[in-house]
């Protein structure tokens, strides 16, 4: 087989989440990629809650209709998920919990006779597998004892019992083991940003952007980043603010109603020139809608947030390497132009697991800006050609630095002058023309598949993964923005040459993207949307590109 997809499913609480990646790694020692998909409801307990685990040859970001295995820890994981049930799917279930056709093995008294808790019935379950698709035991027995930091004797015993009651039935393609790490979407945003010099990182716990504190947190001193949890989402933003205008490199995490909180915030970034960057990751709204699922409806709060015009820079990075990359490139980019930048995910990307790859990097570093120069009196909003001032910051005997959310002078100066109102405003906007050359030269705009054909699938963010597979079987282009502000009209003019059936694919229920490209006067022919807070899979978006074609 080159391409397999495995479900394992319990009740929240029974280890789903610390499983999928050890069946992601075995997989991975028969030289496959490997892509994590996570489900689980706004519960700490109970409910149902699922990872769909596809490996495949080629390097993947999306998961297909159908499933070649199951992994059943209850009878729900059989009865929720029979849409994704095949002729040649293998149920393999805990004899104990229930009855269904399948391979039964009596996990939770196997687990119960070796005095072992009932969640090493898990593993049971990924020695069965190992034996089912056809993975020896010895390199089972090594990678479940790898990752077992307690009792790994007792997971190795539960999944030897799981191996020999189970027989083969596939047989995977062994090649060199895929050495690359695997990490979630929101580590990667995480490094990104270290990589790029970050000092700060503040913000409020919020699905599905939690996780970016929480591993920056666990990893504070590593990195030498300064992590704050403060009481709200406007003391976040607020003390973001503040530690720009210090001199900290510094970045915040939320996900739209969080934002919904900041909007304020991000105004005084555009009138103060303080250098924040945001990770806003995605979930279905209004309010608190589905917190613990995706979707891509924030695109036009986000371009239009804040009161008042300044300029912003907003990337949508498509998978965990793309993350890592722009966030570290949205940082620089901030403090470069002295703006409020924008890392726009979702919880799909945020909370799924991917093959990382970093050496496909060159060295990503802090890039500061333009520093003042000490020389002469210091003007904090001096007008320059690009519209970037020096920078200084207090703490500095020869320049009085200002801040402050009024209109002021060159010098940081309270004014009500029209004219010195006018200059400033011009100022600050200017920026956007020389910050478009800069994108430009950076690949804002990602064309995969047949670029000579006339049909082309326009996409951001995580729907980029399932349609890059579709169009390749389809022999069609993808057409992807990567930057969404300041819209990069050159880039995308040129991928569209010749194409006269651009199709839009997003995770919303209002076409915001087709929304934002038409306001440059190109012209969407067909839409497909999905709204349910679920992804993209690969075979049902093929199907509905079928029916466009």
């Amino acid at each position: 087989m080159k391409d397999i997809s495995i479900l394992i499913g319990g009740k929240s609480g029974d280890g789903i989440e610390s499983t999928a990646p050890v069946i992601a790694k075995l997989l991975a020692s028969y030289g496959y990629f490997t892509h994590i998909y996570r489900d689980y409801p706004s519960l700490i307990r109970g409910g149902h809650t699922f990872a769909i685990i596809r490996a495949a040859k080629f390097e993947i970001s999306a998961i297909r209709d159908k499933v070649d295995v199951i992994l059943a820890l209850n009878k729900d994981c059989v009865d929720n998920h029979k849409d994704l049930i095949k002729e040649e799917t293998v149920i393999i279930y805990d004899k104990d919990v229930f009855e269904t056709d399948g391979l039964g093995i009596n996990l939770s008294s196997k687990s119960t006779e070796i005095g072992a808790p009932l969640v090493v019935r898990n593993m049971g379950l990924v020695g069965a597998l190992a034996k089912v698709i056809g993975i020896g035991w010895g390199v089972a027995a090594r990678i479940i004892k790898q990752n077992s930091p307690k009792k790994p004797e007792l997971n190795v015993e539960i999944a030897r019992f799981g191996f020999e009651n189970s027989s083969e039935k596939f047989r995977l393609l062994k090649s060199q083991a895929v050495s690359l790490p695997m990490f979630y979407g929101n580590e990667t945003i995480a490094l990104g940003l270290a990589q790029a010099g970050l000092e700060m990182y503040i913000a409020y716990p919020m699905t599905p952007a939690s996780s970016v504190l929480h591993f920056l947190a666990e990893h504070d001193r590593d990195l030498n980043i300064k992590v704050i949890h403060p009481e709200s989402e406007i003391g976040v933003i607020m003390m973001a603010n503040g530690a720009a205008y210090a001199g900290s490199r510094v970045a915040v995490g939320t996900s739209g109603g969080g934002f919904a909180l900041m909007t304020e915030g991000v105004s005084l970034s555009g009138m103060g020139e303080y250098p924040v960057t945001i990770v806003m990751s995605q979930r279905p709204g209004p309010a608190t809608g589905l917190p613990t699922y995706s979707a891509q409806a924030d695109l036009n709060f986000v371009m239009h947030s804040g009161h008042g015009e300044f300029v912003r820079l907003v990337v949508a990075p498509s998978d965990a390497e793309e993350a890592y990359l722009w966030s570290a490139r949205a940082l620089n980019l901030s403090w470069k132009y002295q703006i409020p930048s924008f890392v726009m995910v979702d919880k799909t990307i945020s909370e799924s697991v991917y093959t990382f790859d970093k050496n496909k990097f060159k060295e990503i570093g802090p890039e500061n800006g333009d520093l003042w120069d000490q020389q002469g009196e210091y003007k904090r909003y001096k007008i320059t050609r690009d519209g970037v001032s020096p920078l200084a910051f207090p703490g500095n005997k020869k320049a009085v630095v200002k801040g402050t959310s009024y209109e002021h002078d060159e010098a940081g100066i309270t004014i009500e002058d029209g004219p010195i109102s006018v200059a400033m405003t011009d100022k600050r906007l200017i920026k956007e023309s020389f910050l478009e050359k800069d994108l430009e030269k950076l690949e804002p705009i990602r064309v995969f598949g047949n670029k000579k054909s006339r049909v082309a699938v326009l996409c951001w963010g995580s729907t980029t993964g399932a349609a890059k597979e579709a169009a390749k079987k389809l022999g069609i282009k993808v057409i992807q923005p990567v930057v969404l502000n300041p819209f990069p009209f050159k880039s995308i003019s040129k991928a569209l040459v010749g194409v006269d059936n651009l199709i839009d694919v997003e995770t919303n229920a209002t076409a915001q993207l087709t929304d934002l490209v038409s306001k440059f006067g190109i012209n969407v022919n067909n839409i497909i949307l999905k709204y349910d807070g679920r992804p993209f899979k690969v075979d049902e978006l093929i199907k509905s590109l079928e029916e466009l074609m």
